[in-house]
């Protein structure tokens, strides 16, 4: 195969991320060359999120805006990766004459086959989906930096009726933990201090007999720098040993992402979670008491099939009294092929729009509160860069997960861990004064207050 230059965009969530670094890994191996811009590409691939509607809206649209570049490029191949080749298959191929390539997330070792295939004029649909695939022994291609992202298992059992990642990325695989470790190991090497753990139901990971538990556990020891996160758990699988856990290592960030989705126990049902409100708040009181300062973001979906003002009103209810640090909202979107989808879409859209304002709404001002709380608090921050608006000031984060935002110091440089004093926040945001610097490499210091 001769040299060619790809040039590949992500759409959707940190597992998009994850699975853009391994293509790009074995494409790389392959004697690819990673370019930056789409007219310099002999190879253009889109990374797709099919989650809801709009987003692969966005990738409609963006193959149009690609059809241009197409034409004028004879040779060229543009092929569409992820959950949306996996959903949509056929119709990216003959409804959108200019993609050549569609490529589900269980076939990226071949891709370099299918590119060769597409490069002699033959347009290619391979999405079968593994029960096996997990991608431990391929090194991803990772820019230096100080967050990295690993997938840890793919796929999910749990089929809620609303979501299409059992249909997309199929049933629950899990890497081993010793390549697992292996990856944390070459990340700390290359001075990576901001790891998360990824899965569709990451509480449910299983290596014969090592839990998401062990595993965790394991992650910790590698480097006492490193802090770790994870994402996403489910309120069936959040087990007590892995609350116990994360209260046991520092390096473990006192940061949980427990998606809810709805407070009305009907609607839950409909929806197939596989738990009630009732237990949900109790592993809420359960991990604050055993994670003494634990935050907590979630996520809900208005609008759902059947819902109405009273099951609002308990979503609302939920929402008052975990007073979650953070959330991800957004209006039910129906996915075809999912349970849902037969349901009849019976709530108005602006009904839906109006329920999701409140909620976000509500969350902000929570937000706002349980960060004015914080207002001469101090905190430990890994320094990640620049703020997005001024280069006179450094951003990092928390352990909880919070954005701070601190005046640049001569003494302050990027990766490094400080203790700040919060001196003001919004809901979205806190802003410090630099106090000194931490150094977790020594023993018995945290990268907590």
């Amino acid at each position: 195969m001769q040299s060619n230059s790809v040039y590949i965009e992500t759409y959707g969530c940190q597992m998009n991320v994850a699975d853009t670094e391994i293509v790009l890994g074995i494409l790389k191996k392959q004697g690819f060359s990673v370019t930056d811009k789409p007219e310099n590409a002999d190879v253009i691939l889109l990374n797709t999120c099919s989650v809801r509607d709009n987003a692969e809206q966005r990738i409609y649209g963006r193959i149009g805006n690609l059809k241009t570049l197409k034409y004028n490029k004879p040779g060229l191949v543009l092929g569409i990766l992820g959950c949306m080749a996996e959903r949509l298959k056929k119709d990216l191929i003959e409804n959108k004459k200019v993609v050549d390539l569609v490529v589900g997330p269980d076939e990226y070792r071949r891709l370099p086959e299918y590119i060769d295939i597409a490069f002699n004029g033959d347009k290619g649909i391979r999405v079968k989906l593994s029960r096996t695939e997990t991608y431990d022994d391929i090194e991803p291609f990772r820019e230096d930096g100080l967050s990295a992202w690993i997938s840890v298992m793919r796929g999910c059992d749990k089929f809620c009726t609303f979501c299409v990642v059992p249909f997309t990325r199929g049933r629950e695989r899990s890497r081993s933990l010793a390549s697992i470790v292996t990856e944390l190991e070459d990340l700390s090497k290359r001075g990576f201090k901001d790891v998360s753990l990824l899965g569709q139901n990451i509480n449910s990971y299983l290596d014969d007999k090592n839990d998401f538990a062990d595993l965790l556990a394991a992650a910790a020891k590698v480097d006492p720098t490193m802090r770790i996160r994870f994402t996403t758990s489910h309120p069936q699988d959040l087990s007590d040993k892995l609350l116990y856990t994360i209260a046991e290592y520092p390096k473990l960030c006192n940061y949980i992402h427990l998606p809810v989705q709805s407070g009305s126990n009907r609607i839950l049902e409909l929806m197939n979670r596989t738990y009630t409100v009732e237990h949900y708040l109790e592993l809420i009181e359960k991990a604050k008491k055993i994670i003494p300062g634990v935050s907590f973001s979630t996520d809900i979906i208005s609008g759902f099939p059947t819902e109405t003002w009273e099951d609002h009103l308990a979503t609302i209810e939920v929402i008052k009294q975990v007073r979650y640090d953070g959330a991800y909202m957004f209006k039910y979107s129906p996915r075809e092929g999912t349970k849902a989808y037969k349901m009849k879409d019976d709530v108005p859209e602006d009904v839906k729009s109006k329920r999701l304002q409140e909620i976000i709404d509500l969350q902000q001002q929570i937000s706002y509160e349980k960060n004015q709380e914080l207002i001469g608090k101090e905190e430990i921050i890994l320094v990640e860069g620049f703020s997005k608006k001024s280069d006179e000031f450094f951003s990092g984060r928390t352990d909880t997960n919070k954005v701070v935002i601190v005046p640049v110091n001569e003494r302050i440089k990027v990766s490094d861990y400080i203790k700040v004093r919060v001196n003001k926040a919004t809901s979205g945001t806190l802003f410090g004064d630099y106090l000194t610097h931490i150094y977790p490499e020594k023993e018995g210091i945290a990268l907590t207050v």
